[in-house]
């Protein structure tokens, strides 16, 4: 049975490498998951987390948003809920939750609707937290009645961050959602900045949204049939990639295993011994030089065998020292015209045999004439 190659085996060898990384090299999430406090890229907020640790009163939120209603135990427990990054296109937090902001809770939401405008794209702005850098030209310019809007950060092209108010608490937006992210570990103004905010003079617990990002509770994860492995990759891209690699690895196996096929028996070489002798006989007399022995064997055999072609019959060999050989060239010339150069030299070797030992090239040519004439006569 055949074997696989070794460009079958280093091609399922890449594939398997390229599994792998798509595995457990891959960027996981994408844009899902910048603001992430589990993300330790410049885009995360792994740093800022850390740093509200140190103050206490802060935690991961992994349920919908709309669950934090029922987390209040007490009517004198104070809230405020971040959101970094929230996904597009989804119900905004704030309307669904405008009775529990009603009732005294915050919300805050990194990365709001902004323009860009030709504000510089970095800027300092003093705030009572300190210095803020901001490095976008975002701003927000929609003209809300002041009663109920009040910009906490911004310049002369708008709003960067601003809060408004509904009922007892409030929402407060910003235009970026890198406002107190990793880039900005060294710029401390930026962390106490989003950290006064969150935390509204240390009246608040503060809860960072980590669902819209893809991390849920066990429980959240059971409810939704996310709650093993193998689920998980039934429901990702992935398991249709594993799939196709599957069905690919089984072709190749078959293709080279030949399994659709009968199986085909290795037949063993059929020894010719009289081509084995003569092969290992020229072998030895081209070792040896021995050119005159070739030249007087095949000669012989050449001209018997002529002789039988030329319709002379099965004489004696014919003595090509005698007239006879002059004859057998005659005969040649009346029958076939052509050739008898051929057959003269031809002649000439075998009458000269030694008289001089024969080259290899020399004995080459020789034997190519008696084919020529072989040709002619058949």
């Amino acid at each position: 049975m055949k074997r696989p190659n070794r460009l079958t085996i280093f091609s399922l060898i890449i594939l398997g490498v390229l599994i792998l990384i798509t595995l457990f090299a891959a960027p996981s999430g994408g844009k899902l998951n910048n603001g992430s406090t589990y993300n330790r890229a410049p885009e995360g907020y792994g740093a800022w987390y850390s740093y509200m640790q140190r103050r206490g009163k802060i935690e991961r939120w992994q349920r919908p948003a709309i669950d934090i209603k029922s987390s209040i135990k007490s009517k004198t427990d104070l809230i405020t809920l971040l959101q970094v990054n929230p996904p597009e296109f989804s119900v905004a937090s704030e309307y669904e939750l405008q009775s529990w902001i009603e009732k005294g809770n915050n919300l805050i939401v990194l990365d709001y609707t902004g323009k860009a405008t030709g504000a510089e794209f970095s800027t300092i702005h003093k705030s009572s937290a300190g210095n803020v850098k901001i490095d976008t030209t975002k701003r927000y310019q929609n003209s809300l009645p002041k009663s109920e809007t009040e910009i906490l950060l911004g310049d002369d092209r708008g709003a960067i961050v601003w809060q408004t108010r509904y009922g007892k608490g409030k929402v407060i937006y910003s235009v970026t959602p890198e406002l107190a992210a990793n880039a900005y570990q060294n710029e401390p103004g930026n962390f106490e900045f989003l950290a006064q905010l969150a935390s509204d003079n240390n009246k608040r617990k503060i809860y960072i949204d980590e669902y819209i990002h893809g991390y849920k509770d066990k429980d959240i994860k059971e409810a939704k049939g996310e709650g093993n492995i193998q689920t998980y990759f039934i429901q990702k891209p992935i398991f249709t990639a594993f799939i196709q690699a599957g069905i690919l690895l089984l072709v190749l196996i078959f293709a080279q295993n030949r399994r659709f096929g009968k199986i085909a028996t290795l037949q063993s070489p059929t020894v010719d011994n009289s081509q084995a002798y003569i092969q290992a006989l020229a072998a030895v007399l081209q070792k040896a030089d021995s050119t005159d022995f070739v030249v007087e064997m095949v000669g012989k055999e050449e001209i018997n065998q002529l002789t039988l072609n030329l319709g002379l019959g099965k004489k004696n060999l014919i003595d090509i020292t005698a007239p006879d050989s002059e004859e057998l060239l005659s005969v040649w010339q009346n029958k076939f015209g052509a050739g008898s150069d051929d057959v003269e030299s031809a002649l000439r070797v075998q009458s000269q045999q030694g008289q001089r030992r024969l080259s290899e090239k020399d004995l080459i040519a020789w034997l190519r004439k008696w084919g020529n004439i072989r040709k002619l006569t058949l």
